[in-house]
């Protein structure tokens, strides 16, 4: 099953210049429940923007430049980066966590979107995530937060899953 996770603002801005747009801790606490003991797929700029494997998780990378980086699995394709994610077991849930390219290609074939919605403005972004088709998708959960422990806008955690 390949599932999208992904923090999205209200005009879908995901970015700038490879960076977040914010540092939400109750989000990132968020990510790591959901994401741990599960294979992530990423692009090498959100590899570049982590910095290391992420940890409790299987990493894999999706780079045409690059064929070895160490704590990760590297396939020069999506493609082969999905099949090898679901050699073992088609069943198992496999997160895509970005970048921009990467999300674009995974949103039609996604089983299932976790988007963390920012509900602010970042005019600064560079980087956005591909416009949702609601139809296509029903929402099983919804947790929304005023605010965060040190972030001042709202925010909500919500699952979709295709129809």
């Amino acid at each position: 099953m390949i599932s999208i996770i992904v923090a999205i603002a209200n005009d879908n801005a995901i970015g700038a210049n490879n960076n977040l747009l914010w540092h939400i801790s109750e989000d990132l606490r968020y990510f790591k429940q959901i994401t741990n003991g599960h294979t992530v797929v990423m692009g090498r700029n959100t590899w570049n923007s982590i910095g290391r494997p992420l940890p409790g998780r299987r990493n894999i990378v999706v780079s045409k430049s690059v064929s070895h980086i160490e704590g990760a699995e590297v396939f020069p394709s999506l493609g082969e980066a999905l099949n090898a994610a679901n050699a073992h077991s088609p069943e198992e849930e496999v997160f895509i966590i970005g970048g921009g390219q990467i999300y674009e290609q995974c949103l039609p074939i996604a089983d299932k979107l976790y988007l963390t919605v920012v509900h602010a403005q970042y005019p600064q972004a560079t980087i956005f995530f591909p416009v949702i088709d609601y139809t296509q998708w029903r929402k099983i959960s919804r947790e929304y937060h005023p605010h965060g422990e040190k972030f001042e806008y709202p925010f909500e955690f919500s699952v979709f899953v295709r129809t």
